[in-house]
């Protein structure tokens, strides 16, 4: 059992995950930070009021910081438009890029039986060793 977890743990996936969380919450505090005590007083400023954590109402007796949600909703919206703009959108272009057809990709075709891909002169695929007869290209297959 011992083994088992310690081969979990060094594995590239979860290494990458846990630094990408601790990441996360650091980029997620400079951002709260920043829409805190630079954005929020500026905003605040030219509608009048200093700080919007100081806005709330109380009924009952019980407080509701309304402020303190409205620094919360900027937050999220700041490293929201963060991530799409410098990850997701950058990847969605990459992925774009990557799936239109290279041109080494033409010197293949597909292998009739398993489907794979294998190049235009070869007699025997590879993968399943099937007999192909060479035929110029008739079936690319991406």
């Amino acid at each position: 059992m011992n083994t088992g977890f310690k081969q979990f743990l060094l594995r590239g996936n979860v290494i990458d995950l846990a630094v990408a969380v601790v990441i996360g919450g650091a980029f997620g505090t400079v951002v709260s930070a920043l829409v805190k005590d630079l954005l929020t007083p500026l905003l605040a400023a030219m509608g009048g009021q200093p700080d919007f954590s100081a806005l709330a109402f109380t009924i009952n007796g019980s407080r509701f910081a309304y402020g303190d949600f409205i620094n919360a909703i900027l937050s999220f919206f700041i490293i929201s438009g963060v991530i799409y703009f410098l990850i997701v959108l950058p990847m969605n272009t990459l992925i774009a890029r990557s799936k239109t057809e290279s041109p080494a990709s033409s010197n293949f075709r597909q292998c009739p039986e398993c489907l794979s891909k294998i190049p235009l002169e070869a007699q025997r695929c590879s993968f399943c060793t099937s007999q192909i007869s060479r035929i110029s290209k008739v079936n690319t297959g991406t």
